[in-house]
């Protein structure tokens, strides 16, 4: 008997009804009806009188529903001694600066609600590392932007913003209601330390070579706008700093927001956080 099944029993002998166990549940009722069917085959017994009215436990059903509660209630027991060896859970998150998003507000939410014990592990990281320290074993899972090298990657697309050239207040461009690349290409550019993932840092070049000052965070691009009159690329929906505004660039493509894991990580704990930040994102 699985844990499972039986717990599906329970369902069934504490609402005596079908309909109502299997919105318990969160589940159809027919698949509900096959697994009950299939255990009492298993058993060899008839764990259930039905009727038009409902159903009722047999005699048999009556001796099952004992001893369900008390395996279940010793799984669960189980399972709390178990995790409480093995130490806290935890799970390290890596984010690459953008903390106040709303949806990252969500998604926080989401994972205390669901997992009230697990301790998260946040690391913030600069723009040299679109992984946030993935591939070097620092964190478990990474929520950043693509593009990037996805070699050995698992990757999952939340969201996709548009993008707009972040220039100084009184820079002549900034009076257009819109730009394109060609109206950016005889302008510095910043650019990401040497050895930078090569498609990161095409993106956030407009998918040309550029020259320009070396940036490393969000912030020293921002001041490389507002002291050199440099070109920077930034998310439209990112508030600008004083004295500096963001036009959109129409012929970029929009910058995707994803989650990424190493392909071969099994950790449950990934996959829930996946779950979650897919329809925190998606709401």
């Amino acid at each position: 008997m699985e844990l499972r099944t039986l717990r599906y029993f329970l369902a069934v002998a504490e609402e005596l009804h079908f309909g109502r166990a299997a919105a318990r549940l969160h589940m159809s009722q027919p698949p509900l009806s096959r697994a009950i069917k299939h255990l009492e085959g298993e058993l060899g017994v008839v764990l259930f009188h039905r009727s038009p009215t409902g159903v009722h436990l047999t005699p048999a059903g009556a001796v099952l529903l004992d001893e369900a509660r008390a395996l279940l209630e010793h799984a669960d027991r189980a399972r709390v001694r178990v995790a409480a060896a093995a130490g806290p859970a935890t799970i390290t998150v890596g984010i690459l600066g953008d903390s106040t998003d709303p949806d990252v507000v969500e998604l926080a939410g989401a994972h205390r609600r669901r997992h009230p014990h697990v301790e998260v592990h946040i690391r913030e990281t600069d723009l040299t590392d679109p992984t946030c320290g993935l591939r070097a074993g620092l964190v478990d899972v990474a929520l950043t932007r693509a593009p990037f090298d996805q070699t050995g990657l698992t990757v999952c697309e939340l969201r996709a913003d548009p993008v707009g050239a972040l220039l100084r207040a009184d820079d002549p461009l900034a009076r257009h209601r819109s730009l394109g690349l060609a109206d950016l290409a005889d302008r510095r550019w910043f650019l990401f330390p040497e050895g930078t993932d090569p498609l990161w840092q095409s993106y956030w070049n407009g998918g040309e070579p550029r020259e320009g000052p070396v940036v490393r965070a969000v912030q020293e691009c921002r001041q490389s706008v507002l002291w050199n009159g440099t070109i920077g690329v930034t998310v439209l929906g990112h508030e600008p700093a004083p004295g500096l505004t963001v036009v959109p660039v129409v012929d970029m493509s929009p910058s995707r927001v994803v989650l990424a894991w190493k392909r071969d990580d099994t950790n449950h704990l990934i996959r829930s956080f996946v779950q979650l930040a897919t329809a925190a994102y998606r709401t």
